[in-house]
């Protein structure tokens, strides 16, 4: 220790000085030190930065977690207040749920194929997609439907890629748990199903459409083309391409026209709309729901307008009353026979020269298809007289 500057002998006063000094001395350093405060407590904004031999040494930051997944939407609950409807307890059970359920709109997915389109970013690469309405028990379809027209390739620079839109068995039960353990096997081999939790009626069908149209807004937005149809026609996904490259402008709702059409009212009737059942005195010109091809522009107009229509029990009517909504009218096409074709009776009725140039037919078997892939993609296949519809 250094010697003090005072002695025994010297005077208080000494000592006093002494102890200032020591006092002044431990100020300075104290400001010496909160000086240098931000290589001893670096901040937020300190630009300090490690030697480059420590930085490659330090871990990496630890990563966000994964985002959460949506909420399941909780079960939606039966308005009660439609039994107040004048003769609701005689009408058909179907329609008596449709109008329980007719605000249910947001159902959980059970089978998901997010990226079938590249994911949003890339679905601009997408230039067909199809969209095929099924039901679980209808596994003979979809397979053909996979080997046939719905095959996902490339045709002519064309990328087309499938999806089949289903429910869930109306049976319930253990019919229902088979098909679902079915359909995920199918998921698991070829990844095409979109399978929700809702019964797949044909009253749902609408539903299935809003899902599917909001589905593609969220997953698929910048697909060129889609293609909306059953599982039960042919579909000559070659002319669909070709038709569809050689249209201009954004807009394209085209299949088999209906126009000037009402609600049926015969209860015997599949389609039958009681008068319990608020519906337009005239439907606007609707594309039949057998197939019909649409641009993405159309697609999510569509997709926009089913958040404030509520629902109506026919589907296609229900796309037409999206279209007219939106300001938009579907377009007649020859090549879109969802009524059927009529062929001579001396000539085979799967003759392919009657479908070589159409661009869809309702309907046939599964076997049927699959003939009718086969020869008009036969070489050595030779017509007479040629009719382009595109």
């Amino acid at each position: 220790m250094a010697p003090s500057c005072c002695s025994k002998s010297t005077s208080p006063r000494c000592h006093t000085l002494e102890l200032w000094a020591l006092v002044a001395v431990g100020f300075l350093a104290l400001c010496f030190l909160l000086s240098r405060g931000d290589h001893l407590w670096p901040d937020k904004t300190s630009e300090c930065a490690l030697p480059a031999g420590l930085q490659t040494a330090l871990p990496p930051p630890p990563s966000l977690p994964p985002p959460q997944a949506l909420p399941t939407p909780a079960p939606c609950v039966a308005n009660a207040s439609v039994h107040n409807i004048s003769g609701f307890s005689q009408l058909p059970t179907h329609v008596q749920d449709f109008l329980r359920y007719q605000h249910c709109i947001s159902f959980p997915a059970l089978l998901d194929v997010p990226g079938k389109c590249g994911g949003p970013e890339g679905s601009p690469g997408t230039f067909l997609l199809l969209a095929i309405k099924s039901s679980p028990a209808n596994y003979n379809r979809r397979e053909v439907i996979r080997k046939t027209w719905g095959q996902e390739r490339t045709f002519q620079g064309a990328s087309i890629r499938r999806l089949f839109l289903v429910g869930v068995d109306p049976s319930g039960g253990q019919a229902e748990r088979k098909l679902n353990r079915l359909l995920r096997l199918e998921q698991r081999e070829s990844g095409d199903i979109l399978q929700w939790r809702f019964r797949d009626t044909f009253f749902n069908l609408t539903l299935k459409q809003v899902l599917f149209h909001a589905w593609l807004l969220r997953n698929c937005p910048g697909v060129r083309f889609v293609f909306n149809g059953d599982d039960d026609v042919f579909a000559n996904t070659d002319n669909l391409v070709r038709f569809a490259a050689g249209t201009v402008g954004r807009h394209l709702m085209a299949g088999h026209v209906l126009a000037n059409t009402g609600p049926i009212r015969e209860p015997y009737s599949k389609y039958y709309i009681p008068q319990q059942l608020p519906a337009p005195e005239r439907y606007p010109p609707y594309c039949g729901g057998g197939g019909m091809l649409m641009s993405g522009y159309t697609a999510r107009a569509i997709a926009r307008q089913s958040r404030r229509l509520r629902l109506y029990p026919i589907d296609d009517v229900y796309l037409g009353l999206c279209l007219e909504r939106a300001g938009l009218k579907p377009t007649a096409h020859l090549g879109m026979r969802t009524m059927g074709l009529w062929v001579p009776g001396k000539s085979s009725p799967l003759d392919p020269c009657y479908y070589r140039e159409l661009l869809l037919v309702h309907r046939f078997l599964p076997y049927e298809v699959a003939l009718l892939w086969d020869s008009i993609h036969d070489p050595q296949l030779q017509c007479g007289k040629k009719v382009t519809f595109f």
